[in-house]
Parts: structure tokens; sequence; C-alpha cells
């Protein structure tokens, strides 16, 4: 065991291990005899520090996913609220490539539950994300419709990526769907600039965004029957 591994306590050596045993071989890989080898601690230890298997995969799951996360909050928000959404894809994507096996514990079976603590943060920090760019006038759909899309599609860009061969991925899948995507919910930078577009859509979405700001001038009745109307006015047309 290296100087750095016995200055650790047992409950993080087994992280590290069992993170480095997923990295190098996959979830086969990462059997409790090889976990307790790697860590140098005996099979009960894991048990004790964890319960099962199951609660170390999330406790590894967790910390790396924890990283990711620190790098995007270490980040301050830019000028262009839509480039920011655009850099927290890029971050995803490039995170999910170099942690396959712990992306793929996360996001391929969320009933699993691995990871949940980290997948709410990072579900936070992507509203945020698409909040910003309502307020700013910018979104064609409601918040949470937006982030769903930009989640789903991420996600899938992803795991599409990390079931691919190093050699066979081409970075133009992901900018090509990212800008799909973002064209597709949200508008150009400027005061006005889309003189002949859906301007009643996107000005409900940004008041509805800012809505919570008006709880000392309206009631919470009126304000559940303005986020009402302001989602039937941020709604598409009825198909003729």
């Amino acid at each position: 065991m290296s100087k750095e591994a016995a200055r650790m306590s047992p409950r993080d050596r087994i992280v590290r291990a069992t993170a480095e045993l997923l990295e190098a071989g996959g979830r086969d890989a990462a059997s409790t005899r090889a976990v307790s080898q790697a860590a140098g601690v005996q099979v009960p230890t894991i048990y004790r520090q964890f319960g099962d298997m199951a609660g170390l995969l999330d406790a590894v799951a967790s910390h790396r996913f924890a990283e990711y996360l620190a790098s995007k909050k270490a980040r301050p928000p830019g000028e262009d609220p839509v480039d920011d959404l655009r850099r927290g894809w890029d971050l995803h994507v490039e995170f999910g490539v170099k942690n396959a096996e712990v992306y793929a514990l996360m996001y391929s079976d969320p009933a699993a539950g691995v990871g949940t603590a980290a997948l709410k943060e990072a579900e936070g920090i992507l509203h945020g994300l698409v909040r910003r760019v309502a307020e700013a006038g910018r979104l064609r759909v409601g918040v949470e419709l937006a982030a769903r899309v930009i989640h789903s599609a991420g996600r899938g860009v992803t795991l599409t990526l990390i079931g691919m061969r190093p050699e066979d991925r081409d970075p133009r899948l992901s900018e090509i769907t990212r800008e799909a995507v973002l064209a597709a919910l949200t508008t150009g930078a400027g005061t006005d600039p889309e003189p002949d577009g859906p301007q009643v859509a996107t000005r409900a979405v940004a008041l509805k965004a800012v809505l919570g700001e008006a709880a000392d001038t309206l009631t919470e009745a009126e304000i559940r029957m303005m986020s009402e109307w302001l989602d039937r006015l941020a709604a598409p047309p009825p198909a003729r």
C-alpha cells in the first residue's frame, strides 16, 4: 500500500479502489474480493461501511460526480446564458465519456438509485442554467420542459458515445445534437432578436421564471392563477 493510501481512511480507500477497478475492467471487475484486496481491507469492512455493493457503487458514483459538479459550480456565469448551457452540455458529455462505467451506473438504470443525491444536484444546476435563459427572455418553452429536453438529449448522446469504440466517436455527434436542441428551445441574443417570432410565448416564459419574486405583491392564489395563464400563453398554439 502506498503512503498516500495509508493516510486515507478505509472508506476512502475502498471508494478509490472501486473506482479504479471500474475504470480498468468494468462492473464485473469490481467484486468484493477484488475491492478488498485493492483497498487493503477485509471484505466485512466493505459491508460495514456501505451495507452492500449497491451502497458502495452509489458512493463511488456520487464521489466522481461530485468532482464533476464542483467544476461546473466553479465556473462563474457568463454574459450569455445560452453559452453557459452550451458549456454545461459539453462538460456533461465529457464527464460521461471519461467516466463511462460510473456514468452508465447512474444513467442507464435510474431505478437502481446509484448516485441519486448527485443526480438531484445536477438537475438543480441544469434548472438554474435554463432559468437564466428564461429570465433573459430567450426560452421558447417552459423551464421544466426545456430542462427535460436538454437532460434527455444529453444523456442519450453520452450513452451513445460510451457504447462506441473510442476511434469511432465523432465529436460532431454531440455538437450537432446540442445545437439542434438549443435552436429548438432558445432564441437569438439581443433586445428584440425575433420581431416576427413567438414573442408572447418567450415573454410569458420569462415572466414565469421570476414570478416567485412577486410573493410580496400577489397572494398565493393569484400567483397560481398567473402561473396557469403564463403556461397557457407559453404553450404552442393548437394544430388546425
